[in-house]
């Protein structure tokens, strides 16, 4: 069956700001809450359903590339970052575009501020779960494109980090149960957030799933065409630059970009042609450039 599309999902435009889907998302949330409606498993599907769109449109990375490339750019079914149900379940750490922020609930969570509201819930206090603790890892440009694995100490324990292909500045990796003791009997452990820095490449820059960087050649080549050597974290390719190119041409390196979906697809690289203007030209030069303007004027050049 095919994905709705997320805006529909929370009833917004595409053009809605990050107030207007919160507050369509806590609407929904509420409506549609398994524990408001016990046993209708549409009102839980819907419910599922809201919630893995409000994890992509609240993201603006996830956001950017749902935009751009529809559920293929979100690995498909997006995953809630507190692992189903409601994300505001047991408090602690929440990521909203990019930041996380920690709301503590008073140790039921909002299920059971819901509860007292609303009636539902079962009115029993759930045990309260350990702190939820947080680090960083710091990887470069090439990893974050191809993925990685990591390593953090958390209370004297080392701890492999898989980061995945195609993870962005600031984004966090969950590793649940990886936080702090349960402060009482039949409570669980904490969960571990560890958030992703990604170091700056020297020439490339990224925009969701496309890479960017430039290319200076001089007027003569730009009139002529030639071939320029890109670099790539492919690797360096040759790319063909036609007769007659304009500065601030765009040309695209296909499937050389970020990937975006989870049989490797890519997004593009995407290389702008900057033409210089050549500087403390020779007296000899200069001769050369006023016969082209007057062979140009002339109409010689076409």
């Amino acid at each position: 069956m095919a994905k709705r599309d997320y805006y529909e999902v929370l009833g917004v435009s595409k053009n809605a700001s990050d107030d207007e889907i919160k507050k369509a998302y806590r609407k929904l949330a509420v409506k549609y809450h398994p524990d408001k409606n016990p046993g209708d498993k549409e009102a839980e599907a819907k419910f599922k359903e809201i919630n893995e769109a409000h994890d992509v449109l609240s993201d603006k990375q996830k956001r950017a590339r749902y935009d751009q490339f529809g559920h293929a750019g979100v690995g498909g079914a997006a995953g809630n970052p507190f692992g189903g149900g409601n994300p505001f379940g047991n408090g602690g750490n929440f990521n909203f575009n990019g930041q996380t922020f920690n709301f503590d609930f008073g140790g039921g969570g909002l299920d059971d501020l819901l509860g007292n509201i609303f009636g539902f819930g079962g009115g029993a206090r759930r045990p309260r779960k350990g702190a939820d603790y947080q680090t960083s890892v710091t990887i470069t440009f090439e990893e974050a494109i191809f993925g990685t694995t990591k390593k953090v100490s958390v209370n004297g324990e080392d701890l492999k980090i898989k980061i995945p292909a195609g993870i962005d500045d600031g984004m966090s990796i969950k590793l649940r149960g990886k936080g702090g003791e349960a402060p009482e009997s039949g409570a669980e452990k904490g969960d571990l957030y560890v958030r992703v820095r990604v170091k700056p490449h020297k020439s490339l820059t990224r925009e969701g799933a496309i890479i960017l960087s430039e290319e200076k050649i001089d007027m003569v080549d730009a009139a002529l065409g030639c071939e320029v050597e890109v670099e790539t974290v492919d690797g360096k390719i040759t790319m063909k630059v036609p007769a007659g190119t304009q500065s601030g041409t765009p040309f695209k390196l296909s499937g050389h970009g970020v990937p975006f979906r989870s049989d490797g697809d890519r997004g593009p690289h995407i290389v702008t042609i900057i033409v210089e203007t050549p500087k403390n030209l020779s007296r000899k030069q200069k001769e050369l450039l006023e016969e082209f303007k007057k062979n140009k004027k002339r109409g010689f050049w076409g």
